[in-house]
């Protein structure tokens, strides 16, 4: 947005706009009002990342009125994509692209800073892998790099010890866990990245919906775990891609 803003008023200084086609770009600044949802256009500005739609609980029409809406602005990204919501938008807006396992539905327009330095996902089971899924989207939508290492939970901690050289090369590491939570203490007492843990609600009936994993992430006893909400990828994608951030150049 910080750039399209800067080739606006480029384009008016210049004269390749008058002021009056320069005011009717800005009309729908800072905020787009679809009726049902009042689209933030100037977050990038204010925090350095777009507006994310949460498609659960809106209608399919209401997602697709977004998409429709809101593409020739912004690239998008909507989490929680029920698969007839994806279909829905998909069939009126044929460029978005839905990741049906992480349950993210994007639409890119406008070419994305990317930035350096990569992010690793790493989860216990395979059953955590839609909320990888949702975090290794966000950061692709956010711009930086990132990539899954699966299944590498403490009930066999050989597994994780093979990968902790490919994974010393990541800038920050995202844990995804459920059960008890422990393989976040584990990586954390092994590597030195700042690591953002995510409790997962896999798990039977003591994990409580993945309460355990949460309680136990957050007494940790290893330092710089950082710890979000249950099942959420996304928050955890942000907390990555913000200290990666800080490494750019």
């Amino acid at each position: 947005m910080e750039k399209t803003l800067k080739e606006l008023l480029t384009a008016v200084r210049d004269g390749g706009l008058d002021v009056d086609q320069g005011l009717e770009r800005l009309r729908d600044l800072p905020y787009m009002d679809l009726g049902h949802t009042k689209f933030d256009l100037h977050r990038p500005l204010r925090n350095g990342f777009p507006e994310v739609v949460y498609a659960e609980g809106k209608t399919p029409e209401q997602v697709a009125d977004i998409f429709t809406r809101m593409g020739p602005h912004t690239n998008i990204l909507a989490t929680r994509v029920p698969p007839e919501t994806a279909a829905h938008v998909r069939s009126v807006c044929p460029g978005a692209v839905h990741n049906a396992l992480g349950r993210t539905l994007t639409l890119v327009r406008r070419e994305i800073d990317r930035r350096q330095g990569e992010i690793a996902i790493v989860t216990a089971g395979t059953s955590d892998l839609p909320v990888a899924e949702e975090a290794k989207t966000t950061c692709e939508m956010l711009g930086s790099g990132a990539r899954i290492v699966s299944d590498v939970g403490v009930a066999g901690i050989h597994r994780l010890l093979d990968r902790l050289p490919s994974l010393r090369e990541a800038r920050v590491i995202i844990v995804v866990a459920g059960m008890e939570g422990a393989l976040a203490s584990v990586i954390g007492g092994l590597l030195p990245q700042p690591i953002v843990a995510v409790p997962t609600s896999v798990g039977y009936g003591a994990a409580f919906g993945g309460l355990s994993a949460l309680l136990g992430m957050l007494t940790s006893c290893a330092g710089g775990v950082t710890v979000v909400n249950i099942d959420n990828g996304f928050g955890a994608a942000c907390a990555a891609c913000k200290i990666n951030n800080l490494f750019q150049p």
